[in-house]
C-alpha cells in the first residue's frame, strides 16, 4: 500500500548524528568490536543531588501536568541563571519557557518565527538539525560558508553577502559544534550590527555555554542592547549537566517573542516533565563542582587528543575553545570526501566518527570526534583512528 508521505518532508534529512548511534549500536549488536566517537552524550552520570531531587519528586507523586511556560520556580532559577551570567534581566513569569529539551526550544523558537518563504542565516559548519527545522518550518536556511583557514571566523560581510529581502532570522551556536569555536567580542559585535540594521531576529543556541577552555569566555548576544529585544536564547541541561536522557531545556526572550514561542509549545509537547524539571531546579540551584570537574576531563580529553592528531601526517587540527568535539581537517590524506573517509575508518579502524559534510558547507575534509566520551574509550578510540590514518595511501 502507497501511502501519502508529506511533500515537506522530501527535503527532510535524517540526523546524520543519530544515523551513526543507531549504526554504532546495530555494529554492536552484530558482534562487532567498535569505538563510538561520534555522538554528543557526556559519559558522566548525572550529579547525585539532581537525581535526588527527580527521585523525591517521584516519590511524592509529583507526576502530573504543569504550565506550558513550566514550573515558576525553575523559571525563576533560569532567570537568576540569566542575570548572573551575563547581566541579562528576564521575567520569570513571561520571558522564559521551560522545553523538553534545547533542542526542541530552537524548533518552537524557529515555528514561533519563521513564515513560509522566509530565510535564515545559518553560519556553517552547523549542527545538522538547524537547517531541517528551518524547513520543517516552511522556511528556507541559508548557509553562510566560514573557513577552517580563517579559524571559521564570523564576519558582518560574510552575513551581508547572504542577505536578501527574505531573510528574516539568524541562527547561531556558541560554543559550536562541531569546530569548537567561541564567538568573540568583535564577531557578536559584528552580528548585533548586522542584525539591528535589518531588523532580524537572532536564534542563539547556547547549550555549551558552561564548556569552555582556557581564556575564552562565552558571551551571549543577548548582552548587547540592540539585541535583547530580538534574541530567542536557548540552552538546557543536557551538555553541562550530564542529563542528556532527561530531555530539559530552555528559550528566553521579549514578551512578544515568548508569547508565540509558548503557542507552539502549548500546541506541540504541552510541557516540559514535571518530576523532570525538579532535576532542572536543582541543577541550576545546587552544587555546581560537578559541572567544575567534567569541564576539567573534557579539558584533558582536548589536549590529549589534540596532540595525537596532530602528529598524523597530513592532519590539520585546530584546538577547540569550547564545546566537546575536535574537528581535524583530514583533506590532505586523499580520501576524496570526509564521508569515505568515516566509512573507512569504520571498516578499517572499528571507530565511528562523524563526516564534516554532515555539518554543511565549510565542514567537508573535516571529521567530527566526541570528547565526551570516558578517558578510556576516548584514548583507544583515538589511538586507533590514528593508527590506521597513518598507514593509509
Amino acid at each position: 500500500m502507497e501511502h501519502r508521505i508529506a511533500r515537506k518532508l522530501a527535503r527532510i534529512e535524517r540526523s546524520a548524528t543519530m544515523a551513526l548511534a543507531d549504526q554504532a549500536r546495530s555494529l554492536k549488536e552484530s558482534g562487532r568490536k567498535v569505538v563510538n566517537l561520534a555522538g554528543g552524550d557526556p559519559y558522566f552520570t548525572t550529579p547525585g543531588h539532581i537525581m535526588d531531587a527527580a527521585r523525591g519528586a517521584l516519590n511524592e507523586g509529583f507526576t502530573h501536568y504543569t504550565s506550558s511556560r513550566g514550573l515558576p520556580e525553575l523559571r525563576v532559577a533560569v532567570a537568576d541563571h540569566l542575570r548572573h551570567r551575563f547581566g541579562v534581566t528576564r521575567d520569570p513569569a513571561h520571558e522564559i519557557v521551560i522545553t523538553p529539551s534545547a533542542k526542541h526550544a530552537v524548533f518552537v523558537s524557529l515555528m514561533a518565527v519563521l513564515d513560509p518563504g522566509d530565510e535564515v542565516l545559518i553560519p556553517t559548519p552547523s549542527w545538522v538539525s538547524y537547517g531541517q527545522m528551518v524547513r520543517l518550518a516552511g522556511a528556507e536556511p541559508v548557509s553562510v560558508p566560514l573557513r577552517a583557514d580563517d579559524g571559521f571566523t564570523l564576519s558582518r560581510e560574510l552575513l551581508e553577502a547572504k542577505l536578501t529581502r527574505k531573510t528574516t532570522a539568524i541562527v547561531l551556536n556558541s560554543p559550536t559544534n562541531p569546530t569548537g569555536r567561541v564567538l568573540n567580542a568583535s564577531e557578536l559585535r559584528d552580528v548585533a550590527d548586522f542584525s539591528a540594521a535589518h531588523d532580524l531576529v537572532i536564534i542563539s543556541d547556547e547549550i555549551y555555554e558552561q564548556i569552555v577552555f582556557d581564556e575564552n569566555r562565552h558571551h551571549s548576544p543577548s548582552e548587547y542592547l540592540e539585541c535583547a529585544e530580538r534574541t530567542l536564547t536557548v540552552s538546557g541541561f543536557s551538555k553541562s549537566y550530564a542529563m542528556t536522557g532527561w530531555r530539559l531545556g530552555y528559550v528566553s526572550g521579549p514578551q512578544s517573542l515568548m508569547n508565540a514561542v509558548l503557542k507552539v509549545q502549548e500546541h506541540s509537547v504541552g510541557e516540559a516533565g514535571s518530576f523532570i524539571q525538579r532535576g532542572g531546579v536543582a541543577a541550576l540551584t545546587g552544587d555546581q563542582s560537578p559541572v567544575r570537574r567534567m569541564v576539567e576531563q573534557y579539558n584533558r580529553h582536548r589536549e590529549w587528543a589534540h596532540a595525537a592528531l596532530r602528529q598524523v601526517p597530513g592532519v590539520e587540527c585546530a584546538l577547540p575553545e569550547g564545546a566537546f568535539y575536535i574537528f581535524p581537517d583530514v583533506s590532505g590524506l586523499g580520501f576524496g570526501d570526509s564521508y569515505s573517509c568515516a566509512q573507512w575508518l569504520i571498516e578499517e579502524a572499528g571507530v565511528v566518527v562523524t563526516p564534516g559534510s554532515a555539518f554543511g558547507p565549510g565542514g567537508e575534509g573535516h571529521i567530527r570526534l566526541s570528547l565526551a566520551a570516558s578517558t578510556a574509550t576516548l584514548k583507544a578510540g583515538v589511538s586507533q583512528l590514528c593508527g590506521a590514518l597513518s598507514t593509509f595511501n
